[in-house]
């Protein structure tokens, strides 16, 4: 049976999904994003009062990451909507262009079906449906990316990319602090950050500089991003404003390796 049989028109996404958008985050756990180490102090010494302990990376939004996907899915629905997805075991995660959300396995006689709430997605092959109270969307499966490691970003709790002009940003693992690479590569920044803005639930993040003779600030949602030049599709939307310039792209959250 066609998924694209008895379609009715939806609203715009929001209204399909909002709702649920107060269950779908929380701060990654130590499996999802990346904890720094911890040096244990010797059996019966005291640690140096002087020393002063390095502040440690924070969590992050855990719907930056995969879960335990290894692999990102875009598709392409009607109405016009573009939504990214990664299922493992455990859950389907789904980001669209208003939020993200975590969806869990449902009994279907076929096919692989997830609902959370009044919202599930339904896949057959390169087919699928998401449904809620409010209507529905008629998807059809777009390109794949392989999920970002840690092997192929050592040290990298997050890591995002933009183009015209092309940039990177990457956040380490153990400290807050981060590098960039701007205007294809002609300048490179290590800086200091802080966090100014942290919404679990709503998968938002903002950062800024801990430096105040060079100021920035990251802003970093959880929603459906597609690579402006290959069309690949992120699990988050990146902006990076630095010397009157905003650079916008995409990234995703790194987790350790098992």
């Amino acid at each position: 049976m066609s998924f694209r049989s008895s379609l009715r028109p939806l609203p715009r996404l929001p209204l399909l999904l909002a709702a649920l958008a107060a269950v779908a985050g929380c701060a990654a756990t130590p499996d999802e994003a990346s904890e720094p180490e911890v040096s244990e102090s010797r059996t019966g010494t005291l640690p140096d009062e002087t020393s002063v302990v390095p502040p440690k990376a924070p969590l992050m939004p855990s719907l930056f990451f995969p879960g335990g996907a290894d692999a990102f899915q875009a598709w392409r629905c009607t109405p016009a909507q573009d939504l990214v997805s990664a299922v493992d075991e455990k859950a389907l995660r789904l980001w669209s262009a208003h939020g993200a959300y975590r969806l869990f396995p449902a009994v279907v006689a076929s096919g692989s079906r997830y609902q959370q709430g009044d919202l599930s997605f339904w896949a057959k092959g390169d087919e699928a449906m998401v449904e809620s109270a409010n209507g529905r969307l008629d998807c059809t499966a777009d390109m794949t990316r392989s999920a970002l490691t840690r092997s192929q970003r050592p040290g990298v709790m997050f890591h995002g990319r933009g183009n015209e002009p092309g940039w990177t940003v990457s956040l380490a693992n153990d400290a807050p602090e981060l590098s960039m690479v701007l205007d294809y590569g002609e300048r490179e920044l290590a800086l200091p950050y802080r966090v100014v803005e942290m919404d679990n639930a709503g998968g938002r993040m903002k950062l800024a500089s801990g430096r105040a003779d060079r100021p920035f600030s990251l802003e970093l949602e959880a929603r459906a991003c597609f690579d402006s030049m290959s069309g690949k599709p992120f699990p988050a939307r990146v902006t990076l404003t630095i010397d009157d310039e905003t650079y916008r792209g995409c990234g995703q959250g790194i987790a350790p390796a098992d």
